[in-house]
Order: C-alpha cells, then sequence, then structure tokens
C-alpha cells in the first residue's frame, strides 16, 4: 500500500467490477475437494528472480537511516521484494498472475513506515509475518495486527491510510492487490487476529469471495480468489486441492517445502500452479524458528479463476 505517486498510474489501468467487502469474526478451516488424479504444471520463480527495491527514507516521510542500531536487521529501513511489476520495476514478462496484479514482501525495521498515502479501485490483502503493522486510514480505523493476521482494504472511489512499525523488532509482511470485480465501491476495511492453531498443519482459509456462499472466512473480498496460510512442522504435509479451472499462486514464508514431492522451495521463492487443477501435496522439508519459538515451514497461497498464458515468461 505504498509508492503511491507511482501506483496510482498503475491502479487506473487495472478497474475491472464488485459489491462491498466483508469482514467476519468466524473463520473456517480448508476442507479438501474430492480427490483428483490430474497432475497441475508448478513452475518455481526464485527468489533471485524478485526485483529487490530499498527506497530512500525521505520518500516515505522517514528519517535517515540509523548508523548502528542492532536491533536493525537490514542496512536500510525497507527491503522489499517484487513479485510482479511495480513502481520502479517494470516488465513486459511479469506484469501479474491472474487476478494478481501486485505482491510485494516487505521487510520494514524498527520505527519506520509509510507515511499517509491514497489508493483506489483495488482490492489490498496485507498477511503479517513477524512484528506488528500498525495501520491508520481516513475512514476512522486505526489498530496493530501481529503475526498470522490480516487485513484488508477496499480502496474502491478512494481512501488514505498509512502503515507503520512502531515496534522494538523488525516487521514483515505480504501486501497482495487484487484486480476488484467492479470499481467504484465504496471504500471499506477489515481485519482478523491470527490462530496459530488454526494454520498449524492444516491449511487455514482465510480469504474468499463475497459472493461465495459456500464459505465462510474471516475476510471475503470482491473477486473470486481464496487465499490460505500454514505453518508445518517438519516432514508433515498438507494437500491443496484445486478444482478443474483453478490456478495458485504460492509464497514459501519460511524454511523450505516441497511440492508434489518434486519442485522445492525456499524462503522467499514462490511457484506458478496452473494447468487446469489437481493436488498439489505440501511437505515441510526445511524448518526456520519462528518468533513464536516454534520451528515451522511457512506457506501463503492465492487460488483464482485460470487464465489462459497466465505466469512469468522469463522463469
Amino acid at each position: 500500500m505504498r509508492y503511491a505517486l507511482t501506483a496510482a498510474a498503475l491502479l487506473s489501468a487495472t478497474r475491472s467490477t464488485t459489491t462491498s467487502a466483508l469482514a467476519s469474526s468466524t473463520g473456517r478451516t480448508c476442507s479438501p475437494l474430492a480427490s483428483s488424479n490430474m497432475a497441475p504444471k508448478i513452475k518455481v520463480v526464485p527468489s533471485s528472480k524478485l526485483f529487490v527495491s530499498e527506497p530512500d527514507p525521505s520518500w516515505f516521510g522517514n528519517g535517515a537511516n540509523p548508523m548502528n542500531d542492532k536491533a536493525w536487521t537490514n542496512a536500510n529501513w525497507l527491503k522489499s521484494r517484487f513479485h510482479f511489476s511495480f513502481a520502479e520495476y517494470s516488465s513486459h514478462h511479469n506484469r501479474d498472475f491472474g487476478v494478481l496484479r501486485v505482491m510485494n514482501d516487505d521487510l520494514v525495521q524498527p520505527h519506520r513506515g509509510f507515511g499517509t498515502h491514497p489508493h483506489r479501485d483495488m482490492e489490498i490483502i496485507t498477511y503479517i509475518c513477524n512484528g506488528r503493522l500498525t495501520h491508520k486510514d481516513s475512514m476512522g480505523t486505526e489498530e496493530s495486527l501481529g503475526r498470522g493476521s490480516i487485513q484488508f482494504m477496499t480502496a474502491g472511489t478512494g481512501v488514505r491510510h498509512s502503515e507503520f512499525n512502531h515496534g522494538d523488532e523488525p516487521l514483515r509482511f505480504i501486501q497482495t492487490w487484487i484486480k476488484p470485480a467492479s470499481y467504484g465501491l465504496p471504500p471499506n476495511y477489515g481485519s482478523c487476529s491470527g490462530s496459530a492453531d488454526g494454520r498449524k498443519n492444516k491449511l487455514q482459509h482465510l480469504v474468499s469471495n463475497v459472493k461465495d456462499t459456500s464459505t465462510t472466512t474471516p475476510v471475503e473480498i470482491n473477486q473470486d480468489c481464496d487465499a490460505y496460510a500454514t505453518e508445518l512442522d517438519k516432514g508433515q504435509t498438507v494437500t491443496l486441492d484445486l478444482p478443474p479451472g483453478r490456478m495458485a499462486y504460492l509464497l514459501c514464508v519460511e524454511g523450505g517445502v516441497k511440492l508434489n514431492g518434486e519442485a522445492s522451495l525456499s524462503k522467499y521463492d514462490a511457484a506458478e500452479i496452473t494447468g487446469g487443477g489437481g493436488q498439489v501435496k505440501i511437505e515441510a522439508t526445511e524448518v526456520e524458528k519462528a518468533e513464536t519459538g516454534d520451528e515451522v515451514a511457512h506457506v501463503l497461497v492465492f487460488t483464482m479463476k485460470e487464465v489462459a498464458g497466465a505466469g512469468r515468461s522469463d522463469v
């Protein structure tokens, strides 16, 4: 939810058509669909293919980077890994993936953040990996969220907000911009605190389409797109069932995983999963110590309607 000046033109070009997004206080763990013998196509996007941005702190209202602060894990206040074209990164090989227009993996150092900036006509999902994110917007919302929490904004006709790390530890979050099913909607905000038990060694269904009456999730958005998260002990496996006509984008947040016994992903790697549906078995092959003290492999995945030709052409 940043680089507003550069992103303004980007947003105006990505409008489509929706109903009002809702937040629910009830969550639901994903139930597997019927088994399928189909084998989807899995393309690994190594972290080395992600564009890394480290913008000047003054661009977002921050002071100079400190010379020697032991709490900082990066020399610059922000290190952002762009999964798709965004801000100063533009590549015709990598514009988007289906309805996913932006996915940024952001590391924000202590007492730094993004000053107030605008958005419009986009569904914006933020998943917190470590630390605490403080959000404040023009609708009067202000709250702080920790690990495993998820927040959304329907930017609609326009909203202004800020995002800060007011804590003494680094903050990491994944922010995803999803093209809405319609534009010109009333702005809306919602969130849900994370449930460690809900995602431990199972897929937790976090986001769904507001028009999908077959399921209930903590966050419902104005697009046919679902999001799931899981934290796995080493050797544990969960299965994502993609119905025919669906595809997925999977991010390895922490640790390492193997997909269908073949494709290996390490921290920061992603995978494009296409081919008309089928089962994706996600096995934890490497674990790392999380801020909770648990050793896990951590995965975030978005599913959506398949689009012919979707995916990077440079991998």
